[in-house]
């Protein structure tokens, strides 16, 4: 059992810390509405996830590309529209200030949403996740749940230690989270358009 829980703990550690459109979502959160109300975004991954489990599982750990890339076509309009949203709020210098921003079940849910649309926890989950929780579990369920235990609990703690990190710098003063709310915008940005030229060019090959 030691294995599977020591695996699950430092995947999700490498896949919290890693760049990424959901981090660049984190950022701009708590730039613009502090670490507080951002913080419930850490656990949207237990939301998102349970579907895309499901999807890798019923088909044998194998995600058709087709799927992929909607997706990344799906998630890079997202990102640019939430870039959109961050490049407003870093024109007006009152709003990063103030921020009183969405509710806390809103950016849970818009979070979940993010990474709905992200291809990685589709590719995480078809390539190393499925196939060692299934070898797991047809050793004792108890290999499965640990797998399980290890990589949740510890992506969920490893997102709240990244908020709390952008929420301690945002804390630095008014001009230093505005220029965190230009990075996110730009961040999110990337990503978008990365996204959709990753989407563009597998239709085209299609």
């Amino acid at each position: 059992m030691l294995p599977y829980l020591i695996f699950g703990v430092t995947f999700a550690f490498a896949a919290a810390v890693q760049p990424g459109p959901f981090q660049a979502f984190l950022l701009a959160q708590t730039s613009r509405q502090g670490w507080r109300r951002t913080l419930p975004a850490a656990f949207a991954p237990l939301l998102s996830d349970g579907p895309i489990v499901v999807l890798v599982l019923l088909v044998l750990n194998r995600v058709p590309s087709g799927l992929i890339s909607v997706l990344q076509a799906a998630g890079g309009a997202f990102l640019i529209f939430l870039a959109v949203g961050a490049w407003n709020t870093w024109r007006n210098s009152a709003a990063v200030q103030a921020a009183p921003g969405p509710d806390r079940q809103q950016t849970l849910l818009k979070a979940a949403l993010v990474n709905l649309l992200n291809p990685n926890p589709y590719l995480g989950w078809s390539l190393v996740m499925g196939p060692l929780l299934l070898k797991g579990w047809r050793e004792t369920p108890g290999h499965g749940i640990a797998l399980l235990v290890g990589f949740y609990g510890t992506l969920v703690l490893s997102t709240m230690g990244i908020i709390l990190l952008f929420g301690l710098a945002s804390n630095f003063g008014p001009r230093v989270s505005r220029i965190l709310v230009a990075v996110s915008a730009i961040t999110l940005a990337g990503f978008g358009v990365y996204e959709l030229w990753l989407a563009a060019g597998a239709f085209l090959r299609i």
